[in-house]
C-alpha cells in the first residue's frame, strides 16, 4: 500500500488532472445520455482540428506502442520489458472485454445509423461499426503515457503526458470511432495497466530481481 501511494504522491503532476477529468466526464454521464455527449463533440468541428485529430489518434496506435517499447529497450533493457509487459497486460485485458464480453457493441456510426440528425465525418476515413467498448486506442495511449510518466525523472511534466494521452481518448470520439464511455474506460484500464506491471518492477526490485 505504501508503495502505491508513493507512486499516486510522486505523479501527482499526472494523477491530479487525470483525477479531476475523471470526475468532470464521469459527472456528465451520469447526468446525460451518451448520445447527448457524443452530439456534443461532434458539433464541435473545424477542419483544423479534423487534420489535428486525424493525425493524433494514431499515438493510441498498437504499432506506435510497439516502437516506443522497442526504443526504450534499446536504451533502458529494464525499461523495455517494462513497456512490453505494461502493451501487453491493456491489450489483452481491453481485447478481452471488447471481442468476448462485449463482442459486437455498436460504434457510434452503427448506433446512429437510423438517426435522423446529422453528423460531421471526416472524408475518406475509415470508421468501424462494432467492437466499441472499450476503446483499444485509449487503452493503449493511457498504458503508455501513463508509464512514460512514471518513468520520467522529471515528474512535474506528468501533465504533458497526460494531455496526449487525453487528447488521443478525444480523438476517438471526434473521429465517430467511439462513444465517451468506451473512451472512458479505456483510460481506466490502460493507466491500470501501467501502474500494476510498474509496481511489480519496484516489487521484483526490492526483491533483488532482475
Amino acid at each position: 500500500m505504501s508503495v502505491l501511494i508513493d507512486l499516486l504522491r510522486r505523479n501527482r503532476w499526472f494523477f491530479l488532472p487525470y483525477a479531476l477529468t475523471l470526475t468532470v466526464v464521469g459527472t456528465l454521464q451520469l447526468l446525460t445520455t451518451q448520445t447527448q455527449l457524443m452530439r456534443w463533440v461532434n458539433v464541435r468541428n473545424t477542419p483544423i482540428a479534423d487534420v489535428f485529430f486525424l493525425y493524433v489518434t494514431y499515438l493510441g496506435d498498437g504499432a506506435f506502442f510497439v516502437i516506443i517499447c522497442i526504443i526504450l529497450l534499446i536504451y533502458n533493457r529494464r525499461m523495455g520489458i517494462l513497456a512490453f509487459a505494461s502493451f501487453a497486460l491493456s491489450s489483452l485485458v481491453s481485447l478481452f472485454l471488447k471481442t468476448v464480453v462485449f463482442d459486437g457493441s455498436p460504434r457510434p456510426l452503427r448506433f446512429f445509423e437510423h438517426s435522423l440528425s446529422e453528423y460531421h465525418l471526416i472524408e475518406g476515413l475509415d470508421i468501424h461499426s462494432y467492437n466499441s467498448f472499450p476503446s483499444g486506442h485509449t487503452t493503449s495511449a493511457f498504458a503508455l503515457f501513463g508509464l512514460l510518466a512514471f518513468l520520467d525523472r522529471r515528474k512535474d511534466r506528468g501533465w504533458v503526458y497526460f494531455l496526449i494521452a487525453a487528447l488521443t481518448g478525444y480523438s476517438r470520439v471526434y473521429l465517430f470511432q467511439h462513444f465517451v464511455e468506451d473512451v472512458f474506460v479505456g483510460s481506466l484500464i490502460g493507466t491500470g495497466a501501467s501502474m500494476l506491471v510498474y509496481l511489480w518492477l519496484k516489487k521484483v526490485s526490492r526483491a533483488g530481481g532482475p
